[in-house]
């Protein structure tokens, strides 16, 4: 009995990949194997990556209010501490989006805690 490959199936994996990596440079888009390569490797910097931006935002976030508490006169860890010691359960997402966007309530929050 002849030997039975399903080329169908193995080629439609390959056409998956190759789409996926439209736009590459080079080889990275059309040779299979550099692409496959490419690809995985894609997965990892994204996976890496979703981690960072979490990191990046925090960092982002803390540059925010801390200039915002030195209009104040107060510094970040100052106001931090003084948040935590009177129970104010605020993250430093809402503390920024406050001191970008709406500066009254900011100073308000800040006056609470002084």
């Amino acid at each position: 009995m002849p030997r039975s490959v399903n080329h169908v199936a193995s080629r439609a994996r390959r056409k998956k990949i190759l789409k996926l990596t439209r736009g590459y440079f080079g080889a990275r888009k059309n040779v299979w194997t550099v692409a496959k390569n490419t690809w995985e490797k894609g997965l990892t910097y994204a996976f890496r990556d979703r981690r960072n931006k979490k990191r990046s935002f925090r960092a982002l976030w803390i540059q925010r209010i801390n200039a915002a508490a030195r209009l104040e006169g107060m510094s970040y860890s100052k106001l931090m501490g003084n948040l935590h010691k009177a129970g104010i359960e605020i993250n430093r997402k809402v503390l920024a989006d406050l001191a970008v966007n709406n500066p009254e309530a900011f100073k308000a929050v800040v006056e609470k805690v002084k």
